[in-house]
């Protein structure tokens, strides 16, 4: 296959594919009951796949500026609105966006609205808007992550705090295919692109699955810092359905911080 495409398109539109199969769990709102739960105050969120997101790394949340970047699906979204946050749901796949619009109508969540776009470009937004960025395990389908870096610390005020879950790169040094049976098999370079990858791109563009990338923790984590985020708080997560996994952690949150001055 051609492997000249704009992933931007591509990828939301193999987003909005994955909505429409309606198996991927990404892509299923929450519950009723999960809403009723956070308009009391009691909610887990998360950032990876498994682990919940600590309370203690959240501001408190009543009228707070919330942005829930590249955060389609109608999940965290609506369940910080719940919980008192004003919600924007900013994410590349229309049809992700539309769960949100979903749940927001079902428990008529007024303080949340989507808005479409590249996590790359927040211009649509104005310096030191939000209290609180959160954005889970998403900037793997994107090229570059540095400018989602610098455009969060931008519209994050002074003293904001952004959320964030990324894939530790280890995870796309092994042959995926092999490892849901059970078998390592060291295959691939760092920094990884599906891309890059005849086999892995035709699978993926045959099956309309998203395309991916394994950034390099230089771009994780040092790109946050060189934005000018102070890191303060860390924690792994697991990837379920591959072996790989019972031999190193899978995934990385951060917690950081924009200073004040």
């Amino acid at each position: 296959m051609d492997r000249k495409v704009d992933i931007r398109t591509y990828n939301r539109e193999a987003w909005n594919k994955q909505v429409d199969l309606g198996e991927n769990p990404w892509t299923k709102p929450v519950s009723p009951e999960i809403i009723a739960r956070a308009r009391q105050g009691e909610f887990e969120v998360l950032l990876t796949e498994k682990k919940s997101v600590p309370m203690d790394w959240f501001p408190p949340l009543q009228g707070l500026e919330l942005l829930a970047l590249a955060c389609g699906g109608g999940q965290q979204g609506p369940v910080f609105a719940a919980a008192g946050a004003i919600v924007t749901v900013y994410d590349n796949s229309p049809r992700q966006l539309d769960r949100d619009r979903e749940v927001a109508a079902r428990e008529n969540l007024t303080n949340l609205r989507t808005v479409e776009g590249d996590a790359r470009d927040l211009s649509s937004f104005a310096a030191n808007t939000f209290g609180l960025v959160f954005h889970p395990v998403s900037n793997l389908f994107i090229p570059e992550i540095r400018p989602v870096w610098k455009e969060a610390f931008r519209v994050l005020r002074p003293g904001g705090i952004l959320l964030a879950g990324c894939m530790n790169p280890i995870f796309y040094l092994f042959d995926s295919d092999k490892a849901e049976k059970g078998q390592i098999d060291v295959r691939y370079k760092l920094p990884y692109a599906d891309i890059d990858n005849p086999e892995v791109y035709d699978r993926q563009v045959s099956n309309n699955w998203p395309l991916e990338y394994g950034h390099s923790l230089t771009d994780q984590l040092g790109g946050q810092t060189d934005a000018g985020f102070h890191i303060v708080g860390f924690y792994e997560d697991h990837h379920g359905g591959t072996i790989i996994s019972e031999f190193t952690p899978t995934y990385i949150a951060t917690r950081a911080i924009k200073p004040l001055k």
